[in-house]
């Protein structure tokens, strides 16, 4: 009789046991069910979010309409601080000239301006682009850096335009498009602490809409292989053999915050005295257009889309990637020497 006892006893123990274990298993199952491991969405969010704070790109991406001035100086120091490869020993033949370059062949005309008429397809007058294929009146820094470019080097996505020339009423587009970076036109040891140009910095220089040569020409025409006809602000004369030639340097002082202003030109300056001045303390390097026609003769054949040759502007959106820049900054205009497209001397 005492046997039975023990065997119920031992019958509910067992039950209890699958109870608790039924328990456990639910509580399992709900877990599946109900938690997902926090680990990869909130790391792709956090960095997302790190990015919108962090990256001057992703300030570009919100950047107000371009007569908008954009705080970004704290947004564009991280490529100057960690330039991303190793800095090479300057080679003993290397030309000692703060430089380096891209070349950027024409890709397309429009009527627009993404600088100053940006969404006003059809607005402006008739612009010749060079670099990105994609510009037009709604490019901003994000389209942009997701296309093309005809630059060499390929990953200079950049855009860079100019009124149209037109000869004989025909418009003709430049053969020869070379867009300089350079570390002159400053003292040497404002040279040294150049920084590389912010992403998605806009810069217009020249005019447009002058009425007669003046201080704000700052661009130049002359002819190539032909130096004695000498550089004028209105087009010049140049002998048959000859190719008609534009220069144009581009502002290297900047504000240090601000990636456009109302007129496009007041965030940056050009140097006095060989230095920037305290308005705009960051210099940067300067960006000279040279622009070589396959054209000559009688000048009154002439014109730009905006005008007379003293007309002459460039419109410059830099889609230069970050790191790209800063190695180019730090190796070729820091320490003055002169480097080819690939960025090395």
């Amino acid at each position: 009789m005492a046997h039975v006892p023990s065997s119920r006893l031992r019958r509910r123990v067992w039950i209890a046991a699958l109870a608790v274990a039924g328990v456990a298993a639910s509580a399992v199952t709900a877990n599946a069910m109900f938690f997902t491991p926090p680990a990869q969405p909130k790391a792709s969010q956090t960095s997302s979010a790190a990015a919108v704070t962090s990256s001057p790109q992703a300030a570009g991406t919100t950047t107000p309409p371009a007569d908008t001035p954009v705080p970004t100086a704290e947004t564009t120091k991280a490529a100057v601080v960690a330039p991303p490869k190793p800095q090479e020993p300057i080679p003993p033949n290397a030309v000692r000239v703060a430089e380096f370059v891209a070349e950027c062949p024409f890709t397309h005309k429009l009527p627009d301006d993404p600088i100053v008429l940006p969404n006003l397809p059809g607005a402006s007058h008739m612009h010749s682009f060079f670099g990105n294929t994609s510009t037009n009146a709604h490019s901003d820094v994000t389209s942009l850096g997701k296309a093309t470019s005809t630059c060499s080097p390929k990953v200079d996505l950049s855009s860079y335009w100019v009124p149209t020339l037109l000869v004989d009423g025909q418009p003709v587009e430049p053969t020869g498009t070379t867009f300089y970076y350079l570390g002159e036109g400053v003292r040497d040891d404002v040279t040294a602490r150049i920084q590389p140009l912010p992403y998605g910095l806009r810069i217009v220089a020249g005019n447009a809409k002058a009425t007669a040569p003046d201080n704000t020409t700052t661009s130049r025409w002359s002819c190539l292989h032909a130096g004695h006809v000498g550089a004028s602000k209105d087009f010049v004369t140049c002998p048959a053999g000859t190719m008609i030639e534009s220069y144009l340097d581009f502002p290297q002082c900047w504000n240090g915050k601000d990636l456009d202003s109302a007129d496009h030109k007041s965030h940056m300056s050009y140097p006095v005295n060989g230095d920037c001045p305290a308005t705009h303390p960051v210099p940067v390097p300067k960006l000279r257009q040279v622009l070589r026609y396959p054209a000559n003769g009688d000048p009154a054949r002439f014109k730009l889309s905006s005008g007379p040759g003293f007309t002459m502007h460039g419109d410059f959106f830099n889609v230069w990637p970050e790191a790209e820049m800063a190695q180019r900054v730090r190796d070729c205009i820091n320490r003055i020497v002169k480097c080819g497209p690939d960025g090395r001397p």
